[in-house]
């Protein structure tokens, strides 16, 4: 006998603090903590209360493609959008950790609402504001959803960028990650002004081949 799947309830958070009378909900999320070159990008979104998006869920979840459809129909909808980055100086001077609190609060201060709470993907803040901290919270909560693919398609979007710089590193595909084209390259051509030079596989470039020339 086929066990049914249970579907997940993304409305959940929003609905209990509205019935508490709080309506102005962001949702945080982070996009780029593991890449080796970079900022880590961070959105804050809230949304309003009759907010619907099919198909809309945690980015790493969705095609590119769909992030891309699902990125200006949050544009349009969402009461405010903030974003907040961290370079790849920033991340070598405080860690990836931190780098991406100081981010998030960024992002959190560029958002133009008066936030009354605040829904984050995993991470503790520390802020004025109320928050919820939520383990898997992407796919929990739809406004923390809509947070990730708004990072999602501006950080990738910013890659795009730098391949154009740099076609040799595939920046168009592997968005930074440490793909097997990607390490290959850093040991070909060096590491580049935008590298994390904290992270080992540059640190061990750096040791060997050097600065990109």
């Amino acid at each position: 006998m086929k066990t049914k799947e249970v579907e997940i309830d993304n409305y959940q958070y929003e609905s209990a603090l509205r019935k508490q009378g709080i309506t102005m909900i962001a949702g945080v999320d982070e996009v780029g903590r593991g890449p080796l070159i970079g900022s880590v990008v961070t959105a804050c979104v809230v949304l309003p209360e009759h907010f619907h998006l099919p198909g809309l869920t945690d980015s790493k979840k969705l095609s590119e493609k769909k992030r891309e459809e699902l990125y200006p129909l949050i544009q349009e909808q969402a009461l405010g959008i903030g974003i907040g980055m961290c370079s790849a100086k920033e991340i070598d001077t405080y860690n990836i950790y931190e780098a991406t609190k100081i981010a998030m609060k960024r992002a959190i201060d560029a958002c133009p609402c008066k936030i009354e709470h605040i829904l984050i993907d995993a991470m503790p803040l520390e802020l004025e504001i109320p928050t919820t901290s939520i383990i898997k919270g992407d796919l929990k909560s739809i406004t923390i959803s809509a947070a990730s693919v708004i990072a999602k398609v501006t950080r990738d979007r910013m890659l795009i960028e730098l391949d154009q710089q740099y076609p040799m590193y595939d920046f168009k595909h592997n968005k930074g990650y440490p793909t097997k084209k990607h390490l290959e390259a850093l040991q070909q051509y060096g590491v580049l002004p935008e590298h994390r030079r904290s992270y080992q596989p540059v640190l061990d470039t750096l040791n060997t081949k050097g600065e990109f020339q």
